[in-house]
């Protein structure tokens, strides 16, 4: 199954579950939504309205472990372990999974896919990201604008290259049909000459002294 449609059915699952509980029931949702190996992706849960009516009741704890691992790291998870249950093993690892997500939004993205050796490239199968944060959307517009601003002016520059490269490929074009004119001159030339060269009359031996010999009668 590809994986962002199995990331898409996955949240849906979660979003219905989550949707059909309340209260402390919505303990173990998030408990498996958390764990899963496979999802990255927590805002749709989060705002499911039963999710969000945890806030401020004796159960807010599980809001807020939904919350960290949608907006938060390990290092959050640590400063605050006092108020927050404690982690199942595959919630720790998914933690660390995410919080790794949050130190490559200024480096290197995580990517899964397959090293094609023989094409000597990387074909890329997912790409994994993580819920923007309160607050973050206004920066990503600004940082998109400003990608798109750049992704303009280096189209610009690529389509003068092409232009240029254009221009030069028509000038060599030109340039070898010169050449090629001028080498047909050449051979023409040099065939009018093996020509006349060919037809030219030439007197025999024989010719020459029966003429040498009228002569002296």
């Amino acid at each position: 199954m590809d994986i962002e449609q199995n990331q898409a059915e996955l949240i849906d699952n979660f979003v219905k579950q989550a949707s059909a509980q309340k209260g402390t029931a919505l303990g173990s949702v998030i408990l498996e939504a958390t764990s899963h190996p496979s999802l990255f992706a927590f805002s749709e849960i989060l705002a499911v309205p039963t999710v969000a009516e945890l806030e401020g009741t004796e159960n807010s704890v599980y809001l807020k472990v939904l919350q960290l691992f949608a907006h938060g790291t390990w290092s959050d998870y640590r400063s605050n372990c006092s108020s927050l249950p404690q982690l199942v093993p595959d919630q720790v690892l998914k933690l660390k999974q995410l919080t790794v997500l949050t130190l490559a939004e200024t480096n290197k993205g995580i990517v899964r896919g397959k090293l094609d050796q023989l094409r000597r490239c990387f074909e890329i199968q997912f790409a994994a990201g993580r819920d923007l944060r309160p607050g973050q959307l206004g920066s990503m517009i600004q940082t998109l604008s400003n990608w798109l601003g750049t992704s303009d002016n280096l189209l610009v520059s690529i389509q003068e290259k092409i232009k240029w490269a254009d221009t030069m490929s028509e000038l060599d074009k030109k340039h070898r049909k010169e050449v090629e004119a001028r080498v047909e001159e050449v051979k023409k030339s040099i065939s009018v000459k093996k020509l006349q060269t060919v037809s030219r009359p030439k007197l025999s031996s024989e010719g020459s002294r029966i003429s040498t010999l009228n002569l002296v009668e």
